[in-house]
């Protein structure tokens, strides 16, 4: 553990300890109210002084400056890293509980800084969302407070993803473009944090039915196609910058950055980029006219199959969302047999739950269970889309009621207000008119409304 409190109550503990007067520690070369005044918070030692008080108080001058010995700052910068490690390996329990242990221990701002954001990460990780914005949010303000050591970009970056995560749609839009305003005042239009903000701030405009500004985001973020040289240079250019604004923050992350990206750039950031516009090229497209789909729809489809097919490096939910929009992609471009053949397989593996869901234990495993309910809904409309382009009503209305059931398990929220509102349109589709009802009905209750005309209504309120 830290020593207790601050310099001069570490330096007045061991003098208590040791039975030394203030005169006895301040020797022939202090004077005894220097002494006092360090003791009392009211100066603060120079290196200097700390090592001659440390001799004479036989500890180490980092343990009085700092509450740590040498050998346990060590210890503590090695937990940091393993905590990152195992963060990076897929155990964000893990990961979380050991960047707790290295906060209880340290106070060395910087590595209490680099534990704090770790520890927000893995609460993200973990789905404990609330938590790790109230982390990003402290780190937030350090930056602001300090931009001469921190960089304000990370949080906000982070605080954009986990605002739009739980649905904060305005917060995720501002915080988006706040970042790639200040990105690209450094001239920084590429690299992975105008990826990521981008990327964001596409999905935000998606899901506020947006489609323009999300299609026009999106062409703009996949335009750049840069060697890891070049990426580089990019970095160290907007270093440059920063630095001559007095950013010195910015300037010593975009230096770090510029030296990772000469190791080779993720290609995880680019995949997940290319997700969200084949997401946003996607959304709005309808394969129920009477003339079938449109020439620029189905163009904007088979642009989406294309986007999609770098997407194979993606895990997890990621990976979930990718096959499921890759056949929805099928569908539009006329090719429904492909669709359900993928998204059968899918369901039998159970990546998805196909269960119903019951009350979970803990709030973080309700989300978890929640968010695996609506993409294995989601999964089941697109297979219900594939069977109507088919023109196998009946096929199309069994797999629609069974994703009805399964939407009874999902708490009131905007994203259930959709999926209800896309299960109204498909069982319109498919002929039943009474579904159709029931379900604009609960897309409308999912947000707090009772209106008399549910379409009409759903379309008011931007659900459509």
């Amino acid at each position: 553990m830290p020593g207790p409190g601050n310099v001069g109550e570490r330096v007045r503990n061991l003098r208590l300890t040791r039975r030394l007067s203030q005169a006895q520690l301040a020797g022939h070369d202090l004077s005894d109210s220097y002494i006092s005044l360090i003791e009392s918070g009211k100066r603060t030692p120079t290196p200097t002084v700390l090592r001659m008080l440390a001799e004479r108080l036989g500890c180490t001058p980092e343990y009085l400056a700092e509450g740590v010995e040498p050998e346990q700052r060590a210890h503590l910068e090695v937990r940091e890293r393993h905590a990152h490690l195992a963060l990076l390996d897929g155990d964000p329990a893990g990961a979380e509980a050991a960047f707790e242990e290295v906060l209880a221990r340290s106070d060395d701002p910087d590595l209490t800084s680099r534990a704090r954001w770790g520890r927000a990460r893995a609460l993200e990780e973990l789905g404990r969302t609330e938590a790790a914005i109230a982390l990003f949010e402290e780190l937030r303000e350090q930056a602001e407070r300090d931009p001469g050591r921190t960089s304000w970009l990370p949080p906000v970056i982070a605080l954009a993803r986990c605002y739009h995560a739980v649905g904060d749609l305005g917060q995720a839009i501002a915080l988006g473009e706040r970042a790639l305003a200040r990105l690209q005042h450094l001239d920084l239009t590429v690299g992975q944090e105008h990826t990521e903000a981008g990327r964001i701030l596409l999905l935000a405009y998606v899901d506020r039915a947006d489609p323009d500004r999300a299609h026009a985001l999106g062409r703009r973020l996949l335009a750049s196609d840069e060697s890891d040289d070049q990426l580089s240079t990019h970095y160290r250019r907007a270093s440059s910058r920063a630095l001559e604004e007095g950013a010195v923050g910015d300037a010593l992350y975009l230096a770090e950055q510029a030296l990772a990206v000469r190791g080779g750039a993720p290609v995880q950031a680019q995949a997940r980029l290319n997700l969200a516009a084949a997401r946003a090229l996607l959304r709005g497209v309808t394969p129920f006219s009477a003339d079938g789909v449109p020439e620029p729809e189905r163009a904007a489809a088979a642009e989406a199959l294309d986007l999609l097919r770098a997407t194979s490096v993606l895990e997890g939910a990621e990976a979930t969302e990718s096959t499921i929009e890759r056949a929805r992609a099928l569908v539009l471009v006329g090719e429904p047999e492909q669709a359900i053949s993928s998204l059968e397989d899918f369901l039998e593996t159970g990546l998805v739950l196909a269960a119903p869901v019951h009350t979970p234990p803990t709030p973080e495993a309700g989300a978890d269970l929640a968010a695996r309910v609506r993409k294995t809904v989601q999964a089941r409309l697109v297979l219900a889309r594939a069977r109507i382009a088919q023109d196998d009503r009946t096929a199309a209305l069994v797999v629609l009621n069974s994703a009805g059931s399964q939407m009874k398990d999902l708490p009131p929220s905007r994203p259930a207000a959709h999926i209800y509102r896309e299960l109204g349109e498909l069982f319109e589709a498919a002929g039943e008119t009474d579904g159709a009802a029931n379900a604009y009905r609960q897309a409308l209750e999912a947000v707090g409304l009772r209106p008399s005309r549910p379409q009409a209504a759903t379309r008011d309120l931007g659900l459509v």
